[in-house]
C-alpha cells in the first residue's frame, strides 16, 4: 500500500481555495479515523498535483477543440484527425508513454463510412390506401447496416413491441413468433415501471437502447427494423434522431448478423400506418405493456430501396500511459477516457452547419487531458499504471470505444477501473456529482468516503428514464468486464438552487444538445469541470493503490465478463 501522509495545516489552508471551485479536499488522517476499512486519504505527493488542477487549463483545451477550425470533430473526417494529434501531441508534452499501435499514441480503428444517399427510397404499403413515400429526415432515417452499396427490402412489418427478450424479468415480446425475413416495428426504451427489480424501475436498462433492439432483431434474422419515436420515451426531440442520422455513419467491420435498413420514424408517421392497418396505435403501445403481449402481423410491407456511399477507412483512438510505481501492480491499470469526436459538418445545410461539440465533448476531452497533465507532474506516482484514452466514434454508437475493450493495451482482466468523463457542462461550483453505475461495483463505498471528503452530495441520475449508463464510453468497457462509470456533475451549483440546474439542463437538451449551438463562449464557467477532475484524479489515484482489483457487485449483468475477462 502507498503510505498514508497526514497534511495539518496544508490541508486546512487550501480548504477555502478547493471549496471555491466546487469541493472540499480529502481531509487529514484523523479526521478519517471512524472509517478505518473505507480510507480515502490521498499522500502529500497525490494531493500536491491535484491542487495543480486549473479550470482555465481546461477552458482552452475545450475553446480549441470546439472551434470552427476543427469542423465539428467528425469521425475520420480533417477536424477529426486534427483533434487526435492534438490530443497525442499533449501526452508527448506531458511525458507519457504512447500505449497506441506500433510505438505511437494511436491505436488505429478500421471502421466503414455509410451515408444513405438521396436515391434511396422507403415506402410503407398499408393493407388499406395508397403507398407512404416518406421524406427522409422530415419522416424517416434510415441506414443499410450491411455496407453494401445497394439493398432492397419488400418484407412484411410485424409489430413486437418493444422488441424485448429478457428472461430474468420474466419478459419476452417475440414470444416464438418466425421473424426471419421480416421488418420489425417496435417502440423505444422499455415497459415503464416503478419496481427496481423489474427492468430497475424508472432507470433505463441495456434493452430500452435502440442498440440492442436493432442487435436482436438482427440476431433473430430480420432483414429490417423501424423505431417509433416519442420525445417523452426517448428522452429527447426528433432534432436529436434527424441530426444523429443525417451524414455519414460509422460502423466497425462486420462481424456478425445486422439488418439492410435500421430506421426511425416520427410518431405521426406510426399513427397514419396503424391506422391504414386497421389499428389504434394508442392501443398498440398499451397492449405492449404487459407480459402478455403477442407479435402482431399488420398486413402492410415496406417496401425500401437502400442506396449507399460506402467508405472505409481508419480512425483513431489516443491513448497515452503513466507506469505505475509497483513492482507487482504495474501491469495493472486504472483508465480514464473520453470521446474527442462530435458530428462534424454538413455541407448540404444552410447557416451554421458546424457540430462544434463544445460541451459534448470538447469538455470530457479537456478534463482527461488535465488529468494527465496533473498526474505527470506529481513526484511520486500510484502503484498501478494510469492510461488515458481519447476515444474516437462515440457519437457513431460508442464505436472507438467498444475497439478500446476488444483491444486494450492491457488486458481487460488487469484493468481495476475506467473512469469516464463526458458532457460535462460549465455551469459553475457544483454542490452535487453524478456517479450513475458506481454502485454496481465494489469501489462504491470508497466513491462515498470521496464524495463526503469533497463536500459533494451524491445525487441518484437525474434523468435515469434516459438510460445515461448505457449511452456513453464506460458502457462498452464494462461489456467486456472492466468496473466502469462516468463523473459528473447533478443539478445543485454554488449561488443556485436545484430548479436553476434542471432548468439549465432541459435549455441545453431541447436547444443545444447535438446542434450547431454547443459552441465555446468566452463567459462559461470552467470551475465545475475542475472540480469533477479534482475529484475523479483523488478517485483514480485511490484505485490504483488498492491490493485487489476492483470488481461488479454479485448479480450484476456484468460479473460474468469480469470473472471471464480474469481467467
Amino acid at each position: 500500500m502507498i503510505r498514508r501522509i497526514v497534511f495539518g495545516s496544508m490541508v486546512l489552508a487550501l480548504s477555502l481555495l478547493m471549496w471555491a471551485e466546487g469541493g472540499a479536499p480529502p481531509v487529514p488522517a484523523a479526521a478519517s479515523a471512524k472509517r478505518e476499512a473505507v480510507s480515502v486519504r490521498l499522500p502529500g505527493a497525490a494531493f500536491a498535483a491535484m491542487e495543480t488542477i486549473n479550470p482555465e487549463h481546461i477552458r482552452w483545451h475545450v475553446r480549441f477543440l470546439s472551434h470552427d477550425l476543427l469542423e465539428g470533430r467528425g469521425t475520420g473526417q480533417r477536424g477529426g484527425d486534427i483533434a487526435a494529434e492534438y490530443i497525442a501531441t499533449q501526452f508527448a508534452e506531458y511525458g507519457l508513454k504512447p500505449a497506441g499501435d506500433n510505438g505511437s499514441y494511436l491505436q488505429k480503428v478500421p471502421l466503414v463510412g455509410i451515408t444513405t444517399l438521396p436515391e434511396t427510397q422507403f415506402s410503407l404499403l398499408p393493407k388499406q390506401g395508397s403507398a407512404m413515400n416518406l421524406k427522409p429526415l422530415e419522416e424517416y432515417v434510415a441506414y443499410d447496416q450491411t455496407q453494401q452499396a445497394q439493398s432492397d427490402v419488400e418484407a412484411e412489418i410485424v409489430y413486437v413491441g418493444y422488441g424485448i427478450e429478457a428472461p430474468e424479468y420474466n419478459w419476452d415480446d417475440y414470444k416464438g413468433a418466425e421473424v426471419r425475413g421480416k421488418v420489425l416495428l417496435m417502440l423505444v426504451n422499455e415497459p415503464p415501471s416503478d419496481d427496481p427489480k423489474f427492468f430497475k424501475g424508472k432507470a433505463l436498462t441495456y434493452y430500452g437502447r435502440w442498440t440492442y433492439k436493432f442487435e436482436e432483431a438482427a440476431r433473430k434474422g430480420a432483414v429490417g427494423v423501424i423505431l417509433i419515436h416519442k420525445e417523452d420515451m426517448a428522452s429527447y426531440p426528433w432534432e436529436v434522431v434527424r441530426n444523429s442520422n443525417s451524414g455519414e455513419k460509422s460502423y466497425l467491420k462486420l462481424e456478425g448478423p445486422v439488418l439492410k435498413v435500421a430506421a426511425w420514424v416520427q410518431l405521426g408517421v406510426a399513427r397514419k400506418l396503424a391506422t391504414a392497418s386497421g389499428m389504434d396505435l394508442e392501443k398498440m403501445m398499451a397492449d405492449a405493456r404487459t407480459r402478455e403481449f403477442h407479435p402482431v402481423s399488420l398486413g402492410a410491407k415496406l417496401k425500401a430501396h437502400m442506396v449507399s456511399n460506402v467508405r472505409h477507412f481508419e480512425s483513431n483512438n489516443v491513448l497515452g500511459v503513466l507506469s505505475g510505481s509497483s513492482r507487482n501492480m504495474k501491469d495493472e491499470a486504472v483508465m480514464y477516457t473520453a470521446h474527442y469526436d462530435h458530428l462534424g459538418i454538413r455541407p448540404d445545410m444552410p447557416g451554421d452547419n458546424i457540430y462544434n461539440g463544445a460541451a459534448d465533448n470538447a469538455t470530457g476531452c479537456a478534463i482527461l487531458l488535465e488529468l494527465a497533465r496533473a498526474f505527470s507532474v506529481a513526484k511520486d506516482r500510484p502503484g498501478r499504471s494510469i492510461i488515458f484514452a481519447a476515444v474516437t466514434a462515440e457519437e457513431q454508437g460508442l464505436l472507438g470505444s467498444e475497439y478500446l475493450g476488444k483491444h486494450p493495451p492491457v488486458p481487460a482482466g488487469k484493468i481495476a477501473l475506467d473512469l469516464n468523463y463526458d458532457d460535462v457542462q460549465p455551469l459553475g461550483a457544483p454542490q452535487e456529482v453524478e456517479v450513475s453505475g458506481a454502485e454496481r461495483t465494489t469501489f462504491y463505498p470508497w466513491v462515498q468516503a470521496m464524495a463526503k471528503e469533497f463536500r459533494l452530495a451524491i445525487r441518484p441520475d437525474a434523468r435515469p428514464e434516459a438510460g445515461h449508463f448505457y449511452r456513453s464510453d464506460h458502457f462498452s468497457l464494462a461489456r467486456v468486464g472492466i468496473p466502469a462509470f462516468s463523473i459528473n456533475q447533478g443539478m445543485k451549483f454554488k449561488g443556485h438552487d436545484e430548479a436553476w440546474g434542471l432548468a439549465q439542463d432541459k435549455e441545453y437538451t431541447e436547444k443545444h444538445y447535438h446542434q450547431p449551438s454547443d459552441e465555446y463562449h468566452p463567459e462559461m464557467d470552467f470551475v465545475g469541470d475542475g472540480a469533477m477532475a479534482r475529484f475523479g484524479f483523488a478517485l483514480g489515484w485511490e484505485a490504483a493503490g488498492f491490493t485487489k482489483l476492483i470488481g461488479w457487485q454479485k448479480g450484476d449483468e456484468f460479473e460474468a465478463a469480469r470473472v471471464k475477462s480474469q481467467e
